[in-house]
């Protein structure tokens, strides 16, 4: 048996030493995606495409060897000439961006000036201006209809408690070293995971002047206001989402929308429906409001559905009612058409939609923002003149790129992409095949859609390992887009397997309930194994070489798929619940997980709770088994991983625990310990390879 901890080897100083002393003849001679590959990946998000629609200004990521974090540039693509030029580009970072209603100028926000402020850019003379000098990060930015001011979000400190103001203590004299003083915790909603124990801060909106001045602060108490924010009222008042109930903490499935005057800040509620009303934007002759509703049924998954509000009358009506797919970002084109995106079989969908309930599918590649794994992301924006669309476009073999298309009057759009952020790095690899595939499970013959990735190379008459990945969420969904871990793996001659297994969006509110009070089970346990099956058929998978992991939901369907079968020679697990009793209990999510996910608290229903951990199958556990975590995860603590790894030596299974300092749930955040995930999966697989 192995009894050990791997430290994490594949830091960020020990990782730079090894590219920087790499000889430059050896990189070029790579064929296939490497491990330091990694950091040279680029990908485009947030485009915005001007009022008249000839530019597109986006956020352009990358990855910074030396400071082993996310880079974020501002770049700029003219849609007539096709050039493509830096707006700031530097040791800084960039976010933000938003067009004026006129097109003249550009907020954005950045550190440049040592934290986060609110910047304009002046198109005509190519100069901008810090306009928020604000202790806070701003967030959220909506402009004015004239282009005169900007409004957005930022955290307020509430009030001290009666509790906080009675705790009385000396003062240190002057020159002694105390301890940092204690924190106190009220607030029901209090951990967050990436942020730690939260201050006592509220959301709240402030408007500026765009050319700089004081912010206003309009609203206040102790609520969280929301964003985006909509003005109305021909600019008098802005339309935001928010629960005002004194039990909002409690009430996870509501909010509503609300109107605040930007004269003086008087509240006036504009929906009281049951359940959630968010996203609100503003048609363009100002009369009317869209925005996404869903209902407040304790269950883990809503469709978000489109409606219209007048706003003399507040009338409503709803479209696409009998759409099974959930809608996401309404955006204006007209005074009687919306563009929409929405997920549709693992992938994200541009489209039109007219007020008779007609849609209209533009486009169907819009990702490549999720460059780790190949979960469904990107995002897109309309031209004020509603006659253009930027959007990230992404593809099985490159992260997104900004793309741009005239809006057909009917049909598919065709779009044209202006940038090829990786050519320069993937253009020289050989990546491996990206195959998709339906197949039926055999626990209720559910459909299950899936892809596999063959390795560079590869031999038909040959049988490869294979690797099965799951993905988290669970209700959240993969897609046949670029990404470097599923790639890393087939580079190194593994047959990766992933799916969108019962529980996962896109494929209808039926789909995506199938998990309700069963996850993980033996349900979503066969919708695996039975697609393994099927690729064992084809003959390309060697049945003695089979691999799991995942992460997050992924990780617990890995750790209890280890308590059902002995056909996996290793597993690997990130941040995976091994028990939901300790988890519901200690994480930041709660208030909706219990309240959305289970039938009743912990300590009322202990057997449901048990029945679905996988510390209840430990003792039939016989695979050998690699933890991997983040000592800072607030969304599954480190304790989850340390009771399975302590189980697992207690009955001496082979188990090796990697703990990543520093860092969250989203353990991959930082492009080394994306690399160290990725290699220490492979290293621990590589020992349980049957030859």
């Amino acid at each position: 048996m192995r009894q050990f901890i791997i430290p994490m080897v594949l830091g960020l100083s020990a990782l730079t030493t090894q590219l920087m002393v790499a000889p430059a003849t050896a990189q070029e001679a790579a064929k296939t995606l490497q491990a330091e590959d990694i950091f040279a990946l680029e990908w485009a998000n947030d485009v915005q495409i001007s009022p008249n629609g000839r530019y597109v200004v986006y956020v352009r990521h990358g990855f910074d060897i030396m400071k082993d974090n996310t880079k974020r540039a501002l770049w700029l693509v003219d849609t007539e000439t096709g050039s493509h030029t830096p707006l700031f580009d530097d040791q800084h970072s960039y976010s933000n961006p938003s067009w004026s209603p006129d097109g003249s100028k550009l907020a954005f926000s950045s550190n440049r000036d040592g934290r986060n402020q609110i910047h304009v850019y002046y198109m005509a003379t190519k100069t901008s201006s810090a306009i928020t000098e604000v202790t806070e990060s701003p967030r959220q930015f909506s402009w004015s209809p004239d282009s005169k001011h900007l409004a957005f979000l930022m955290n307020v400190a509430a009030e001290k408690t009666e509790y906080a103001k009675a705790v009385k203590k000396p003062k240190a004299p002057k020159g002694a070293k105390w301890a940092k003083p204690p924190v106190i915790v009220e607030r029901t909603y209090y951990q967050r995971d990436g942020a730690g124990v939260l201050p006592d801060t509220y959301s709240q909106i402030f408007v500026v002047p765009s050319d700089g001045g004081s912010a206003r602060q309009l609203t206040s108490g102790d609520f969280s206001h929301n964003g985006p924010l909509a003005w109305v009222d021909g600019g008098k008042a802005l339309v935001f989402s928010a629960n005002r109930n004194d039990d909002w903490e409690y009430q996870v499935n509501e909010s509503d929308l609300w109107k605040v005057a930007v004269q003086d800040g008087a509240l006036t509620q504009v929906t009281d429906m049951p359940g959630r009303e968010w996203s609100p934007v503003t048609s363009p002759n100002g009369e009317q409001l869209a925005f996404l509703h869903r209902g407040n049924e304790a269950i883990p998954y809503h469709n978000a559905k489109l409606r219209i509000m007048d706003l003399d009358d507040n009338d409503q009506r709803e479209l696409l009612s009998d759409f099974d797919r959930s809608v996401d970002s309404p955006q204006w084109i007209s005074n009687d058409r919306l563009a929409i995106q929405y997920a549709d079989r693992g992938r994200y969908k541009l489209a039109e939609v007219r007020f008779n309930g007609n849609r209209n599918e533009w486009v169907d590649d819009v990702g490549g923002v999720s460059v780790s794994r190949p979960y469904m992301s990107g995002m897109f924006s309309v031209a004020a003149g509603g006659d253009k669309i930027a959007y990230t476009r992404g593809s099985s073999y490159r992260p997104a790129d900004v793309a741009v298309f005239d809006i057909p009057r009917r049909g598919a759009a065709k779009p044209q992409s202006f940038t090829a952020l990786n050519d320069d790095v993937l253009g020289h690899r050989k990546l491996g095949k990206v195959n998709e595939f339906t197949y039926n499970s055999s626990y209720d013959d559910t459909e299950i859609h899936g892809w596999y990735i063959t390795p560079p190379d590869y031999d038909p008459n040959k049988k490869y390992p294979l690797l099965l990945e799951i993905h988290g969420g669970p209700h959240l969904a993969y897609s046949p887009m670029f990404a470097a871990e599923q790639q890393r793996y087939a580079a190194e001659g593994y047959i990766v397997f992933y799916n969108n297994y019962r529980g996962s969006t896109s494929y209808g509110a039926e789909h995506a309930l199938k998990l309700d009070g069963f996850y993980s089970s033996e349900r979503d346990h066969a919708d695996h194994m039975s697609g393994i099956d099927v690729l064992i058929d084809k003959g390309m998978v060697d049945p003695n070489n089979l691999f799991i992991a995942g992460g997050s939901a992924g990780g617990i369907a890995t750790a209890y798929a280890v308590g059902l079968t002995d056909r996996f020679n290793a597993a690997a697990a990130t941040n995976p619940v091994i028990n939901w009793i300790s988890k519901t209990l200690t994480a930041d999510s709660y208030l909706g997980q219990i309240t959305n996910q289970f039938p009743a608290m912990p300590w009322e229903d202990y057997a449901h709770y048990w029945k679905r951990s996988p510390l209840s199958m430990v003792g039939k556990v016989n695979t050998p088994v690699m933890l991997f975590s983040g000592e800072n995860d607030r969304r599954v603590p480190m304790s989850e991983i340390e009771q399975f790894y302590q189980a697992l030596q207690l009955r001496k299974v082979d188990t090796a625990m990697v703990r990543v300092p520093d860092a969250s749930h989203g353990v991959t955040a930082r492009p080394s310990n994306m690399i160290a995930k990725i290699e220490h999966t492979l290293a621990w697989f590589k020992l349980y390879h049957k030859k």
